[in-house]
């Protein structure tokens, strides 16, 4: 006799000498198990898609009509660098008020570029200092700057923060006899391109063109405008009598800028044998439209924030962009952020930029009242609902930036724009239309969804960049 065969049978556990009916693990077999419908994710709370207020966009673009401006050259300069050594991109320089519109035909910004001389400032270093000559043009290529001025009780306070890309001392372009009406520390240490005034009247020697610019520069300062830039509206007041009034007229913008619908496009497949046979109990095909709309949602709401031609982050004005002063999130940040229009609706943040946020409040014993959204309670400051957004970037350095906006057409806020009554549309904006079935018996259908955002004016949209969160 083997081993094999000499080994006895194993001895049943007590519990299956005992059981005296049908076990679970058999009964299931013939059970129809409950089962949820498919789940995802990548599905977020989509606040923007929720808040803001769509507009009907029948002819497919959306024209946004404004009072002319003469306002130019607010941009931000950028640079390239090798190594350590930073140089200015020449026609980057363009962005300067005073360059702006230049024709360079003659290399004459990269002659200008190439006067730039590169300087290192520690934090708390003085750039420039009140009361001195305004002679140099400075350009911030790294770090971060503050403006200081005299308070009226004699305290300095701070002017305005400025950081990579901005600039200071334009003025030194057009007059050579300014002073510096306040003084600049730097906050973190900065990577600052300085041109002397005697670098810029050596290049004017050699560019009548470029001096020919500056002096129509000079003259177009002269026109009348309004603080935003506009061109004004004449207005009397407080007069007694029968003075001649004054006549005006409300002049637009020759060439006002249009938003065309994007779209959001994938085509979704599924096999003729899985919609025919196992389509109970759940719709195959209703479950793969539900899941892939949700994707498409999602990436509609990324690009609403993220698109470089629409996107809210790449189309703020730059007088609306601001820095944080310290890095994290203050209450001071925030309120800074909120002054700079006449009404704000909903401030926009990463969750991660939330959390720090309510860090900064703890730190100063502050605990803000939320508020009531759509039967949701979200954060809140000074009323203003603050509403999580997962779409705004996280950069690598842990920086990330805060939307405020004012909504809606009529109070010139922000704006979503939809075409709705599609043909074969399944959400307002959104189509799922047939395309087929293939000789592999696949069934096709396109879902496509239209959709951009616009600023009605500049002071609509407001943000809060170089916003820290890993700051403990």
């Amino acid at each position: 006799m083997s081993i094999a065969e000499s080994v006895e049978p194993a001895v049943e556990t007590e519990a299956e000498q005992a059981r005296l009916s049908l076990g679970t693990a058999a009964a299931r077999n013939l059970a129809t198990t409950t089962k949820s419908v498919p789940q995802m994710q990548e599905i977020s709370s989509r606040w923007l898609l929720r808040v803001l207020p769509w507009v009907q966009v029948q002819g497919g673009a959306y024209r946004v009509n404004r009072r002319l401006s003469y306002a130019v050259g607010d941009g931000r300069v950028s640079f390239t660098s090798v190594g350590a050594s930073v140089r200015v991109v020449p026609m980057e320089l363009a962005e300067v008020p005073a360059l702006r519109g230049f024709n360079d035909e003659g290399g004459v910004l990269s002659a200008l570029a190439d006067r730039f001389v590169q300087q290192e400032y520690e934090p708390g270093q003085v750039i420039v200092e009140f009361g001195h000559a305004a002679d140099q043009l400075y350009l911030i290529a790294h770090g971060k700057v503050n403006k200081l001025g005299q308070g009226a009780y004699g305290g300095q306070h701070i002017l305005g923060v400025l950081a990579d890309g901005d600039y200071l001392g334009e003025q030194s372009l057009i007059d050579s006899e300014g002073i510096w009406e306040f003084t600049v520390t730097a906050v973190t240490g900065c990577t600052v391109l300085t041109l002397p005034r005697r670098e810029l009247e050596e290049i004017l020697d050699r560019a009548p063109e470029l001096q020919a610019h500056l002096d129509r520069f000079r003259a177009s300062a002269a026109i009348p405008q309004n603080k935003h830039g506009e061109a004004p509206i004449e207005v009397a007041a407080g007069h007694i009598g029968e003075p001649h009034l004054p006549g005006t007229f409300v002049d637009y913008e020759l060439a006002p800028r249009e938003y065309e619908l994007s779209v959001a496009q994938t085509v979704l497949r599924i096999h003729s044998r899985i919609s025919d046979l196992y389509n109970h109990p759940m719709n195959q095909t209703e479950q793969q439209v539900r899941l892939t709309i949700e994707a498409l949602r999602e990436r509609q709401e990324h690009e609403m924030i993220n698109n470089k031609e629409y996107g809210l982050l790449h189309n703020a004005d730059l007088k609306q962009r601001i820095h944080t002063r310290s890095g994290p999130p203050t209450p001071d940040d925030l309120d800074e952020l909120l002054s700079r229009r006449r009404s704000t609706h909903a401030l926009f943040a990463h969750p991660k930029a939330i959390a720090a946020f309510a860090r900064e409040c703890n730190r100063r014993g502050l605990y803000p009242l939320g508020a009531e959204a759509n039967g949701h309670h979200v954060p809140a400051w000074r009323g203003v609902p603050i509403y999580p957004c997962n779409k705004i970037p996280i950069s690598k350095a842990g920086e990330t930036s805060i939307l405020a906006m004012r909504m809606g057409e009529t109070e010139q806020g922000v704006i979503g724009l939809h075409q709705i009554g599609l043909p074969d549309e399944y959400e307002p904006g959104l189509s799922v239309r047939f395309m087929g079935i293939s000789e592999q018996a696949i069934i096709s259908y396109l879902v496509s969804a239209y959709f951009s955002v616009a600023v009605m004016v500049p002071d609509a949209l407001g943000i809060l960049e170089n916003v820290e969160i890993g700051h403990y």
